[in-house]
């Protein structure tokens, strides 16, 4: 796997180890117009790695530094993302610019990355999420097209389909235990969830995060069966 040098300036020291994999959509209609922003210093964001739509990797910062791609963030407790997290940006117009498939030739050259960056660090399963996991009130990447099940099926990441749980869907205004019961599990498997028993405007924008990442086939903050199942399902393989 060749690796392209791309040096960007905007990076600072680490204060740990990375053990969090974080993976985003450029979100811009280039990837030559993302790789240009994340070099700029004025701009003040970056990554560890830009993979492009043909498969080509591009190395803005390296690993042992911390980039700054998360921004404003939360995962398990833990509020500065960037300092335990290595940040893959994937070619991607999103949804502002032309929100499509991711195609193969990267997705394969994304896998074999992360085969080599978990080579080199402890990242568990349960610790490779998307920016939207991470910031689900700001972001929305990589998105309901991102494949990733098809990681999963390659080692990486957390994948569950059960069958769907029973009971009515719970929703904006609804409360009691099944939403305290709810939010408890999202604020387990390592959301910004803490529970009160009140399903609002927060705990529909975690949902819908959950959903882009773990449902796909449904994102509208609706917490029915099958999400429901799912991340009863993930908090089981989470403890394994």
């Amino acid at each position: 796997m060749e690796i392209i040098p791309a040096p960007s300036p905007n990076f600072d020291a680490r204060t740990a180890p990375p053990d969090m994999l974080v993976l985003h959509y450029t979100g811009m209609p280039t990837g030559e117009a993302a790789l240009a922003r994340m070099r700029d210093p004025a701009a003040k964001v970056s990554a560890h790695y830009m993979v492009e739509e043909d498969g080509r990797i591009f190395s803005l910062v390296a690993e042992e530094r911390r980039a700054w791609h998360a921004g404003v963030s939360y995962w398990k407790g833990e509020r500065d993302v960037n300092a335990v997290s290595v940040g893959i940006e994937i070619v991607n117009p999103g949804h502002e610019f032309g929100y499509r498939p991711f195609p193969d030739a990267q997705v394969e050259a994304l896998i074999a990355l992360i085969d080599e960056v978990r080579g080199r660090w402890e990242i568990p399963d349960a610790r490779i999420i998307g920016h939207s996991d991470v910031a689900p009130d700001r972001k929305e990447d990589p998105g309901e097209l991102f494949p990733w099940a098809r990681l999963a099926a390659a080692g990486h990441g957390l994948w569950a389909t059960p069958a769907p749980a029973p009971g009515a869907p719970l929703t904006l205004g609804d409360e009691g235990p099944g939403v305290f019961a709810l939010q408890a599990g999202f604020h387990r498997l390592g959301y910004d969830s803490p529970p009160s028993g009140r399903f609002d405007e927060a705990t529909a924008t975690v949902v819908q995060a959950f959903q882009r990442h773990w449902v796909q086939d449904r994102f509208d903050g609706v917490a029915d069966g099958a999400t429901r199942s799912r991340l009863m399902a993930l908090l089981r393989l989470a403890a394994e």
